[in-house]
């Protein structure tokens, strides 16, 4: 998803922090825009855009 993520995204640093507990995080600004522990599961790439466009 990183490697989609860049090349859609060239003007936006992208930090990928490995960690452990399954979780997965997206924020923009700070801000929790999607997270696997809150919902359940992985995004799909295609939710990944929409957040980040939307």
């Amino acid at each position: 998803m990183a490697d989609e993520l860049r090349k859609r995204y060239t003007d936006i640093e992208i930090e990928l922090i490995e960690g452990s507990g399954g979780a997965f995080e997206l924020r923009r600004d700070g801000e929790v825009i999607f997270s696997k522990l809150g919902v359940g599961r992985f995004p799909e790439t295609e939710e990944v855009f929409e957040l980040l466009d939307g």
